[in-house]
């Protein structure tokens, strides 16, 4: 077998609905550090680069008008983001003091590492997993 072509994930890119309430959610409710931020002018899009962990990175994008994600769980495309955490169980915790609503814990069957699912504010699934 080949080496692989692919290293690592650099980032992740979203388009948001709501430009300063996705910043807001994943800057200051995730605590996501900001790396740079934005406005290009010739997209009237914003653009903000949020640290991950080293190396890692999420891209908010702002875009006029932007069409729907599709709502079905199935659809085709990106099904969710999967953020590794020590604890689960303390950061669901923390979650719900800052108003977020998550899923009740579970346990995947395969690795025997919990995890759980919370929403960004459009709708995106996020997953807690155990690490």
């Amino acid at each position: 077998m080949s080496e692989p072509l692919l290293c690592a994930i650099h980032h992740v890119a979203l388009i948001c609905s709501d430009y300063p309430r996705s910043k807001a959610f994943y800057s200051e409710t995730l605590g996501l550090r900001i790396v740079r931020e934005v406005y290009r002018d010739t997209r009237a899009s914003w653009k903000c680069d949020l640290e991950v962990s080293p190396g890692v990175q999420l891209e908010l994008f702002s875009f006029p008008d932007p069409p729907p994600r599709p709502s079905r769980p199935e659809a085709q495309g990106l099904r969710h983001l999967a953020f590794a955490v020590p604890n689960v169980e303390a950061v669901v915790k923390i979650l719900q003091q800052r108003g977020v609503a998550c899923e009740p814990i579970r346990v995947d069957e395969y690795t025997d590492r919990r995890f759980t699912f919370f929403a960004d504010p459009d709708g995106l699934p996020i997953e807690l997993y155990e690490s």
